[in-house]
């Protein structure tokens, strides 16, 4: 198929790019310094060039807490580039495949979040990213909500915990915050699908095994091999400084589109994370 990526310099992006190209799609790329998603023209001339037949749509802000500090910029980036980047690829009869994220959520439920769930982010991230899902339909488009993300590419926490476990350092993470890690190995083939098949609705594809901040870092040690004893324990409330953005307490999302629509869910984020370590080792 013929699939335009933004955000192509990502996390998810790279390693998309990489699926589409091994799967013999003709790929158009959009990175940061190349196609700014705020300027509805430029982006509009980008998929007339490339005439899409799907866009992947993983261009965001997403350094949770500067968006809190400017709102202007994430509403601009997140809801506003996505408003264009959704027009442009009407304008060329594109599907849409929107990446979206648990921050849509407040994180007060006390069981994990279905795609039914009516969405009231409290940061500015989260109700930037929202915006951008309301410029999607989802009877015609696809969006994908994912959390906790790492893959081989860009900054993520897997990628600072292994720093931290390679120095002699003895970090605290906070174990009252709970989600499902997503690794980006597994989730690009889901995307690449979900874009092949142009499958309309809302997703959330996330690998399996609830978790806390703290039992991550502490998986992760692990799979270094490293003691995951270096790893203690602090709540939310005693970070400091504060974190400027709120986080969900609870930002666990059930994958239950994907089992209604018979759709193999995520390995267990253990195996996956094995995978990942090994591939970012030195």
């Amino acid at each position: 198929m013929r699939i335009f990526v933004t955000g192509a310099g990502g996390q998810v992006g790279t390693e998309l790019v990489e699926v589409a190209a091994g799967a013999g799609d003709d790929v158009s790329t959009g990175y940061h310094d190349s196609l700014d998603i705020t300027d509805a023209g430029g982006v509009r001339t980008a998929f007339e060039g490339a005439r899409p037949e799907v866009v992947v749509h993983a261009a965001a802000w997403t350094a949770v807490d500067a968006c809190e500090s400017d709102p202007a910029r994430a509403f601009a980036v997140n809801a506003s580039g996505t408003d264009n980047v959704a027009a442009a690829a009407r304008a060329v009869g594109a599907h849409v495949v929107y990446i979206s994220t648990d921050y849509v959520f407040d994180g007060t439920k006390p069981t994990p979040y279905v795609e039914t769930d009516e969405p009231n982010p409290t940061s500015i991230y989260g109700k930037s990213k929202h915006e951008g899902e309301r410029a999607l339909d989802p009877e015609r488009d696809t969006i994908v909500r994912i959390s906790w993300v790492c893959g081989r590419s860009g900054n993520n926490m897997v990628k600072t915990l292994l720093k931290l476990a390679a120095s002699d350092a003895n970090p605290k993470f906070v174990d009252d915050q709970i989600g499902h890690p997503t690794i980006v190995g597994d989730l690009v083939p889901v995307l690449h699908r979900l874009a092949s098949e142009r499958r309309p609705g809302l997703f959330h594809v996330t690998n399996q095994g609830v978790v806390s901040w703290y039992e991550f870092a502490q998986a992760t040690f692990a799979a270094a091999g490293h003691d995951p004893g270096r790893v203690s324990p602090i709540k939310t409330a005693e970070l400091d400084p504060p974190r400027p953005a709120p986080r969900p307490a609870n930002s666990v999302l059930d994958n239950a589109a994907m089992r209604r629509a018979g759709l193999p869910l995520l390995p267990d984020f253990r195996e996956s994370l094995q995978r990942l370590v090994r591939d970012l080792a030195p």
